[in-house]
């Protein structure tokens, strides 16, 4: 593994999302002077908070998953995750609800999960069911070191028995083919696919290692942080602040000062410097601050969403904490989404409502009826033309058309109510992402495709650019998610460190 050359007693990490958090935890947990640079008021980046009228939103992730990685960057300082942060196992996972109005939940514990399948789609689909879970775990357990927990520098770093068991287990085919083999019922094929969205391909596209992703919240089940997710970032930035790390909130970077192949300071945008041994960018475009740097060849981005979070004076009797709306259509949704440039027609979504579990995020109305958070996230074609999507979309107009349409759908799958009780609402599209710096205005950064996924995808460390600058977060190694972009704060420290032992 390469590493920074030279002094790094100094460290300057840009940006206060999950992955800078992780990244300074580590740093100072190695002995490192940390000052983190953050453009926004508080800690968080992506996992964004709004709070108005006594009900709290997260505007960012709304699924948290693998715990234990936050704890293993805590432990960095010494500190316990259950000392900074209450979670809430979740008995049960989602809510998959579909068009011809069944629904299935989706359980934590196997048994009870095998149950419904088994009163839903009968015993052959539940033994499938378990047959499946164990090869996800599996597949989750020959791709974590080989892919996901380790820094690549080149493809000849994945030779080895695991790359062969992979390929021998069908992790190069195509995922929905892969999900063919096990089940016969399409209720459950949608339920295993869908995930490769979050990986920023179609699902008919998605090579079958992205099967794992299911195994982070189906087969490992889900957790929420009370507070919500906001609480997590918080939870990280005050551990490190207690062992010593530096944050400046509110102020950006203006440029990186470089000498030779090595920056020396940052100029931030009030004219003062900091200096610096080493730096950690977790910008979505680091090529954009980062002299030298080159971006993405031909990138290709994942689809974009719009987001909308309400506050409503409603109970939502029967409401799950996270509900997988599928609509009728599925294959032609894929096309109109990553290949037509145009919003779904018949869009599934991912509807949270995390008050359901956690009071504290929404104050009782006035009449003693209990107020709720909704928030729902309905997938959209990013901005990019290259990558299937549609610069040419006027979001600035379509966006109350959109509102509209998806309080529309709410209504009729269930959430009876919730356009005449909305109290407080914010709504990103993917023109408010691309303002907030986002490329191609999707909040899902590069897709997996095969040629952007693991040695492919770019290094925390590159070849191209000063020698002691480290990116991390969404854009570089191992990827998308919250799990991914803690794991990658990880990697980018240890670009500085040298291996962190477990």
């Amino acid at each position: 593994m390469r590493v920074v050359p030279g002094r790094t007693d100094r460290v300057v990490v840009v940006g206060a999302g999950l992955a800078g958090l992780s990244a300074a935890l580590r740093l100072r947990g190695a002995g490192r002077e940390v000052t983190v640079v953050e453009r926004g008021p508080g800690p968080g980046g992506r996992a964004g908070v709004v709070t108005e009228r006594g009900y709290t939103l997260d505007t960012g992730p709304s699924v948290f998953t693998a715990p234990e990685l936050v704890a293993d960057a805590l432990a960095a300082v010494g500190e316990k995750l259950d000392d900074r942060l209450e979670l809430l196992p979740l008995p049960t996972s989602y809510r998959a609800q579909y068009a011809d109005g069944t629904h299935l939940d989706v359980h934590a514990d196997p048994d009870a999960f095998a149950a419904e399948v088994e009163a839903l789609c009968g015993p052959a689909e539940a033994a499938a069911l378990r047959r499946y879970l164990a090869d996800l775990a599996e597949l989750y357990r020959l791709q974590l070191r080989t892919f996901i927990d380790r820094n690549l520098d080149s493809p000849l770093d994945l030779l080895g028995p695991e790359l062969l068991q992979l390929a021998r287990r069908g992790g190069f085919g195509r995922l929905s083919t892969h999900v063919e083999k096990y089940f016969a019922d399409d209720r459950l094929r949608r339920l295993f696919s869908f995930q490769a969205l979050y990986a920023g391909v179609s699902p008919y596209r998605a090579i079958a290692a992205y099967a794992v992703i299911a195994q982070l919240d189906i087969g490992a089940g889900v957790w929420h942080p009370v507070g919500g997710i906001g609480a997590v970032p918080r939870a990280m930035a005050g551990a490190a602040a207690d062992a010593g790390v530096q944050f400046r909130y509110g102020t950006s970077v203006d440029r990186l000062d470089l000498t030779g192949r090595r920056v020396t300071g940052l100029v931030l945008d009030d004219g003062e410097r900091l200096p610096a041994d080493a730096v950690v960018v977790t910008a979505d475009a680091p090529h954009e601050l980062v002299p030298g740097l080159r971006g993405p060849r031909r990138p290709v981005y994942s689809p974009s969403c719009v987001a909308l979070h309400l506050g409503v004076g409603t109970p939502l009797p029967g409401a799950a904490h996270h509900t997988i709306s599928f609509g009728q259509s599925w294959r032609q949704v894929f096309d109109e989404l990553t290949r037509d440039g145009r919003p779904m027609s018949d869009p599934s979504l991912l509807i949270s409502a995390p008050s359901v579990t956690d009071r504290s995020l929404a104050p009782d109305s006035a009449d003693g009826r209990q107020s709720q958070v909704l928030s729902v996230v309905a997938p959209t074609p990013n901005l990019d033309r290259r990558s299937g999507g549609n610069p040419d979309l006027d979001w600035t107009a379509l966006a109350p058309r959109y509102r509209e349409e998806l309080l529309a759908t709410l209504e009729a799958r269930g959430y009876t109510g919730v356009s005449d009780s909305i109290e407080v609402e914010h709504m990103d599209t993917p023109l408010t992402w691309a303002e907030q710096g986002m490329a191609a205005g999707t909040p899902f950064a590069l897709a997996h495709t095969f040629g952007q996924t693991g040695p492919f995808r770019p290094p925390t460390l590159p070849r191209r650019g000063p020698e002691n600058v480290v990116l991390a977060g969404s854009s570089v190694q191992p990827g998308v998610g919250v799990p991914m972009v803690v794991i990658s704060g990880r990697l980018a420290a240890e670009r500085i460190t040298g291996r962190i032992s477990a």
